[in-house]
């Protein structure tokens, strides 16, 4: 861990298998954001992870009028943090959108196993600011952003380090300009790793 990073986090927003290249809701290039986040890792005292974690009914499914495929269903393969990535420096999970008619995307919405929420970590391990990573760039990390923001964190996005869905064209641009607009700070993996001790 680096010094100047004692009062962060690192957050990975949903890299699971079905939002990665041959998942049930595959993000295009998805995988490609994983050897990015497992350099920055190492750096952080606090290594939070989100999932979606679906039960097989969930309302954000298209046969129950929601808009995506089934995907990151409770106990399957796509539901899991995908093994590229490092685990053994994730410290903390929450899962989100665990019941069948509740569909947050932000991952501040999501529990971990002792049924603490996000923000409740965070405060407790003394967080001040957050460096958003994960998938997709236009949904889940966006939220998660935001409500980062809402919640009077300083939220740094780690642009090359997320994909976005892009359903329309141009909707992770978008979702940037929009978090930034809102008062988040963007920034890439580089800028990150050359920061030192002060």
């Amino acid at each position: 861990m680096i010094e100047k990073f004692q009062n962060s986090a690192l957050v990975l927003v949903d890299v699971q298998n079905d939002f990665c290249p041959g998942g049930a809701l595959a993000v295009a290039e998805g995988d490609q954001i994983i050897p990015v986040i497992n350099q920055l890792m190492p750096l952080f005292p606090l290594v939070v992870a989100t999932e979606d974690w679906h039960p097989a009914n969930h309302v954000s499914f298209k046969e129950r009028g929601g808009l995506w495929p089934p995907h990151c269903v409770q106990g399957t393969t796509g539901a899991e943090i995908h093994p590229g990535i490092d685990q053994k420096e994730i410290d903390l999970l929450f899962r989100k959108a665990a019941t069948p008619d509740d569909d947050p995307y932000s991952g501040f919405k999501g529990f971990d196993e002792k049924g603490r929420s996000l923000d409740e970590a965070l405060k407790h391990s003394g967080v001040k600011t957050l460096y958003v990573t994960g998938l997709a760039t236009d949904y889940c990390v966006r939220a998660t952003v935001l409500d980062g923001l809402k919640n009077g964190y300083e939220v740094m996005v780690v642009t090359d380090a997320m994909r976005a869905v892009n359903v329309d064209p141009g909707d992770g641009q978008r979702a940037m300009e929009e978090m930034s607009g809102k008062g988040a700070q963007l920034t890439t993996s580089r800028e990150v790793l050359e920061i030192r001790p002060a």
